[in-house]
């Protein structure tokens, strides 16, 4: 007897969707898999959008195209994949019982009935939008589909904006904000936290902060949105709850995303306390013939064990791949979580993550938490040497690494990417200070940034390192607790660029010199700094050495200092 073809039904046909439809295909060529989508458009990357907006490419369909330059639509799904592919198709509701589905074509209002044997639900998620007055106005967008894409990009190409607010200082928010500066209009990014780039601490994201505005966006934080003004029912400015009005022609909404439970819930399915639909590590929902991924879903945090979500286009075909297997070969692939990796482009800065931010880690209930900061080169400086500056969480219990958190305009990507698979691994600090990476000179020091911020994590924890933050530094000053701030720079360094917070300039080649020039009195506190503050260490050795018993290093040292300087 023959047997029937399993019957694979995929709703959503964005990332998670495509992905795990064409692994279910190629896993089982008999399957029947169909894809079932709303919009018009398929396999979006939409990560992309905020670069066609700004114009760094400006072939719209290099958005839809496989590396390969093939546009991926129902045709190439159907004849490259051998899966059928019905684009502006709603699915309406889900008949667990009778294993249908419910669909109508939005161009006809037709509605039929799709059967399957198992499902997949990759539904996404949609724009979070704030219960202000005027949000609705003609104006207000966001940056979440092909659609907004192609608003936006025609506003660049129109150059009919001066000015633009966007709000939200998230990811999205960031890199929109950098397209729409570089469509030549003027931008205020709006965030209602104390820092932008929330997955990062605040020393970094105000490195950050502090590079956008020096790219002519202003920055507004610790501020919400009250409303929007227009005329007409067109947006012409917008309120904020400090009585500020900001005038714009444009506003961008980027303060998250919310998942698309709706046809989940109503079909009956359970529903995890982060509002995604609840996933197994086989990415099975409560209905054993259900399979659900993607922005959807809430996952496991694969440090903290907690419940999360995690919105972002490599997790989601990573899950579709999973579900895909699954589907037809039955439960036998697992998706284990996430570790929260991210990053993003900041005009000429990197931004990037991955694990727990000492923030996170502290609310975590983590007592003995050890942190470092490192500022240095990515490579010689003969090679065209760019900054890095790295923050590396670690267990101080255990030695293990529980994040890393990296910005700079240097090769950030290759740092979180080595950092990210470090925590994976479940390494220490002991690993990572021998650890065998590739070196040479157009691609590294010859101690490479990561293995040089181990370092400066074991002499941490063993007690040789005593660091400071900048932050600590700050609030010291503030409470006019006065250490002795030495700059071990040379006078030419100290010319182009100092603090000025009352640091004497002591070049570290005449330290040995000058001892008399310190505090008589031993235990009086010396905070030492230079560029990156490895002469800051190397000054800290040499004052201990001799007796000073308090003695602190400037944690990333000049380059590093998130605050305003003299110079």
């Amino acid at each position: 007897m023959m047997q029937e073809k399993k019957r694979i039904v995929v709703i959503g046909g964005s990332a998670a969707g495509p992905k795990a439809a064409a692994r279910a295909k190629r896993l089982d060529p008999d399957a029947e898999v169909t894809i079932i989508q709303k919009a018009p458009e398929m396999s979006m990357a939409s990560c992309g959008y905020p670069y066609y907006v700004g114009g760094v490419f400006d072939k719209r369909s290099a958005l839809l195209s496989t590396p390969y330059g093939e546009v991926r639509d129902p045709h190439f799904f159907v004849h490259t994949k051998g899966v059928q592919a019905r684009t502006e198709t709603e699915a309406v509701a889900i008949d667990r019982q009778n294993h249908t589905i419910r669909c109508r074509d939005l161009n006809t209002g037709d509605m039929d009935y799709v059967s399957y044997d198992k499902l997949i639900i990759a539904t996404g998620a949609r724009p979070r939008k704030p219960p202000v007055p005027g949000v609705d106005f003609e104006g207000v967008t966001t940056l979440q589909s092909m659609k907004d894409a192609d608003f936006l990009r025609k506003i660049r190409d129109d150059k009919t904006i001066t000015k633009a607010v966007v709000i939200g200082g998230g990811l999205i928010g960031i890199e929109t904000c950098e397209a729409l500066q570089l469509s030549g209009i003027d931008i205020t990014v709006i965030e209602m936290l104390p820092q932008i780039l929330m997955f990062l601490d605040w020393e970094l994201a105000k490195v950050l902060e502090n590079h956008v505005r020096s790219k002519a966006a202003n920055v507004i934080t610790d501020v919400k949105v009250a409303g929007f003004t227009g005329d007409d029912g067109r947006l012409s400015g917008v309120k904020l709850e400090n009585g500020t009005e900001l005038p714009c022609q444009l506003a961008v909404l980027a303060i998250g995303v919310v998942p698309n439970v709706d046809l989940a819930r109503d079909a009956g399915l359970e529903i995890g306390q982060t509002g995604g639909i609840a996933v197994d590590e086989y990415m099975q929902t409560s209905d054993p013939d259900v399979y659900a991924v993607g922005d959807c879903v809430e996952l496991v945090h694969r440090i903290t064990g907690k419940k999360t979500r995690a919105p972002f286009g490599d997790l989601a075909n990573l899950e579709g791949r999973v579900a895909g297997e699954n589907a037809v070969l039955g439960n036998r692939t697992t998706f284990p979580g996430t570790i929260h990796t991210g990053i993003c482009k900041v005009f000429d800065f990197s931004a990037g993550s991955t694990g727990l931010s000492e923030t996170r880690a502290r609310q975590e209930g983590y007592d003995n938490l050890v942190t470092v900061i490192n500022a240095s080169l990515d490579k010689p400086e003969f090679m065209g040497a760019k900054l890095l500056i790295s923050k590396m969480v670690a267990d101080g219990d255990t030695g293990k690494i529980l994040g890393v958190q990296c910005v700079g305009p240097g090769d950030v990507g290759k740092q979180i990417a080595t950092a990210a698979m470090a925590i994976l691994g479940k390494l220490t600090v002991a690993d990572l200070v021998n650890a065998d990476l590739p070196y040479a000179p157009p691609f590294s020091l010859p101690i490479d940034h990561f293995i040089a911020t181990a370092h400066l994590m074991e002499n941490k924890l063993q007690d040789r390192l005593k660091g400071i933050s900048a932050v600590e530094l700050k609030k010291k000053l503030e409470a006019d607790d006065k250490p002795f701030i030495l700059d071990v720079r040379t006078p030419e360094e100290f010319e182009t660029m100092r603090l000025g917070i009352g640091e004497t300039l002591i070049p570290i080649g005449d330290l040995r010199g000058r001892l008399e020039d310190l505090p008589e009195d031993k235990n009086h506190e010396i905070i030492c700094y230079c560029k990156i503050s490895l002469r800051g260490y190397e000054a800290a050795r040499v004052l201990e050495s001799v007796g000073w018993k308090n003695v602190k290093v400037l944690e990333g040292g000049v380059m590093a200092w998130p605050y305003e300087r003299e110079k």
